[in-house]
C-alpha cells in the first residue's frame, strides 16, 4: 500500500511538473519573454513546488500588464475623443510587452501635454473671439462660432483643424475690426475738419464724444450719419465753409513760405463764385498743401527755427546797447552775453543745414526756394548785410554825437573832462598850471584865455557887442568882446570834425 501511495504520488507529481511547464512556457511566450529552464539536482517535490511557484508569478505578471493595457486604453481613447486624433495601435487581448507598455505611457503623457497646450490656446483665441465680437456688436451665425462661444473646452474637440479654424476666425474678426477702425479714424478726421469748419458748438462736441473715442460697430454707424449730417449742414453754409478753407490755404502758404506767384496760380482762392465744385477744390488743395508740408516738415521747420533765433539775436543786440540795461541785477546781462554768443555759433551752423536741404528740395520741386520773394540764402546774406549797415550807422551816429558834444564844448567853453581823484580845495597839480590849451576865464581875472584852436579861424568869426556869455570866453583888454556860433566854427563839418578831435585830446590831457 505504500508502494502504491508513493507511485501514484510520484505520477501526480509528474503530471503536475508537465502541466506546470507546458503553461510556463506558453505564458512565457505570451509575456515575451524567455522560456523557463528548471534548476537542476532538486527532488521531484522540489522540481513541482519551484514550477507551481514560477507559474502563479508568470499568471500574476501577466493580469498586471493586462489591467495596465486595459488602463492605458481607456486614456487614450478619452485623450483621442478630445484631440480628435486615432488610437494607439496595439491589440487589446494579446498580452503587452514591457517596451509596448513604456511607449504606450509615453504616448499617453504626450497626448496629454497636446491636450493641455491646445486648451489654453483653445481658452485664449476663444476669449479674443468674443472680444472682437463685443466690440463689433456681432452674435455667432455659424454653427462652430456658436460651439465657440457656448461650449467650454470640455465640450470642445481640440483638433488640429479645429484650432486653425479658430485661428482664422479671430483673424477675419481682427481685420473687420481692424478695417472698422481705418473707417472710425477716417470719419473721425472728417467730423472734426467739419466742426472746425462749421464752427459746432462745444456743447454739441461734447455729446457726441463717445463715438470719438470707440470704434465699435455703433459708432461707426454713428460716425457716418453725423458726418452726412454735418455735410448736408456744410452745403447751407457754403460761403462760411469757403471762408474757413481759405483760412487754412492761407495759414499753409505761409507755413511752406510759398511766393506770390504761388499762391496766384490757385484761382479758385479768389473765385467769388461760391459753388460745391470750388469747395471741392479748395479741399483738394489743402490736402496736397498738408501732405506737401509734411513731407518738408523738418525744413520748414529749420526755416521757422531760424527766423526766431534771427529775432532773439535782434533783440539781444539791440539790450546791448541799451543804458538802462546796467539797472538790472539777477545777471541779466550775463545771460543775455552767452545767449548772443550761443546765437553767434549756432545760426551759421542752422544755416548750413538749411543750405542742403534747400538744394535737395530745390532739386526734388524743380524750382526755387522762396523766402519773401527773394532765394533764402540771398534773404539770409541780406538780413546780415542790414544788420551789419544798420550797426555801422549807429556807430556813425554815436561818433556825430560825440562830435557835436566837442563842439558845444569848444563853443561854449564846457571843458571835456576825464574823471580824476578829488583835490583839497586851493592844491593844484604842479607843472599844469599854465599848460591848459583851452582856459575858460572867471570874474576878476585880467589875464586873457589863449584861444588855441579857435585863432587859427579868426576869419569865421564875427565881433558882438554886449557881455561876455557866463562861463564862455572872457573879452580881453583892447579887443572887442565875441560870441561864436557852430556855423562859424569851421567852413565844413569834415574839416570843424577834424581839428575839434584834435583839441579835444589835447584838453582832456591837460584838463584836471
Amino acid at each position: 500500500m505504500m508502494i502504491t501511495e508513493e507511485e501514484n504520488l510520484k505520477k501526480r507529481l509528474k503530471s503536475s511538473i508537465e502541466t506546470c511547464h507546458k503553461e510556463l512556457n506558453a505564458v512565457c511566450k505570451e509575456l515575451q519573454i524567455p522560456p523557463f529552464e528548471q534548476e537542476e539536482g532538486l527532488t521531484m517535490l522540489q522540481i513541482e513546488k519551484d514550477a507551481r511557484t514560477r507559474l502563479e508569478a508568470m499568471i500574476k505578471q501577466k493580469s498586471q500588464r493586462m489591467q495596465d493595457l486595459k488602463a492605458l486604453t481607456l486614456q487614450d481613447q478619452d485623450l483621442c475623443d478630445v484631440l480628435c486624433t486615432d488610437p494607439y495601435s496595439i491589440a487589446p487581448d494579446v498580452v503587452p510587452s514591457l517596451d509596448q507598455l513604456d511607449n504606450f505611457r509615453h504616448r499617453i503623457a504626450s497626448l496629454t501635454a497636446e491636450k493641455e497646450r491646445r486648451r489654453a490656446e483653445f481658452v485664449s483665441l476663444k476669449k479674443h473671439i468674443i472680444l472682437c465680437m463685443e466690440d463689433l456688436d456681432q452674435l455667432p451665425e455659424t454653427s462652430f462660432e456658436r460651439d465657440v462661444v457656448l461650449k467650454d473646452g470640455k465640450a470642445f474637440c481640440l483638433s488640429h483643424e479645429n484650432i486653425t479654424s479658430l485661428k482664422l476666425l479671430l483673424r477675419q474678426l481682427e481685420d473687420q475690426k481692424a478695417e472698422n477702425e481705418v473707417q472710425c479714424t477716417a470719419y473721425r478726421k472728417e467730423v472734426q475738419k467739419l466742426w472746425e469748419r462749421l464752427q459746432v458748438s462745444q456743447e454739441q462736441r461734447d455729446a457726441f464724444s463717445d463715438h470719438m473715442v470707440m470704434s465699435k460697430k455703433r459708432n461707426l454707424e454713428a460716425l457716418k450719419v453725423e458726418v452726412k449730417r454735418l455735410e448736408e449742414l456744410k452745403l447751407r453754409n457754403i460761403q462760411e465753409v469757403i471762408e474757413v478753407i481759405r483760412g487754412e490755404v492761407a495759414l499753409y502758404w505761409e507755413k511752406c513760405f510759398f511766393s506770390a506767384d504761388q499762391r496766384q496760380a490757385f484761382l479758385p482762392y479768389y473765385d467769388e463764385n461760391l459753388t460745391d465744385d470750388l469747395l471741392h477744390l479748395h479741399d483738394a488743395e489743402i490736402l496736397r498743401l498738408k501732405h506737401h508740408y509734411d513731407e518738408h516738415k523738418e525744413l520748414f521747420e529749420g526755416v521757422q527755427k531760424w527766423e526766431g533765433s534771427w529775432k532773439l539775436f535782434l533783440e539781444l543786440e539791440k539790450r546791448a546797447t541799451d543804458p538802462s540795461r546796467f539797472t538790472n541785477r539777477g545777471g541779466n546781462l550775463l545771460k543775455e552775453a552767452k545767449q548772443r554768443a550761443d546765437l553767434h555759433k549756432s545760426l551759421p551752423k542752422l544755416e548750413k543745414k538749411l543750405k542742403a536741404q534747400i538744394e535737395v528740395w530745390e532739386q526734388e520741386q524743380g524750382c526755387e526756394f522762396l523766402v519773401n520773394e527773394q532765394r533764402f540764402l540771398q534773404y539770409v546774406e541780406g538780413r546780415w548785410e542790414l544788420h551789419r549797415i544798420e550797426k555801422e550807422r549807429e556807430k556813425q551816429e554815436r561818433l556825430l554825437k560825440k562830435s557835436k558834444q566837442i563842439e558845444e564844448d569848444l563853443l561854449y567853453g564846457t571843458s571835456v573832462r576825464t574823471p580824476s581823484k578829488k583835490r583839497p580845495p586851493g592844491t593844484t597839480t604842479p607843472g599844469k598850471t599854465q599848460k591848459h590849451g583851452l582856459a575858460v576865464r572867471t570874474p576878476g581875472r585880467s589875464k586873457p584865455a589863449r584861444i588855441g584852436l579857435l585863432e587859427r579861424n579868426k576869419e569865421n568869426m564875427s565881433p558882438l557887442s554886449g557881455t561876455a556869455v557866463s562861463g564862455g570866453w572872457g573879452a580881453q583888454a583892447g579887443h572887442p568882446q565875441c560870441s561864436l556860433s557852430p556855423s562859424s566854427v569851421a567852413s565844413t563839418y569834415s574839416e570843424f570834425a577834424k581839428e575839434t578831435v584834435s583839441a579835444a585830446s589835447t584838453i582832456q590831457s591837460k584838463t584836471v
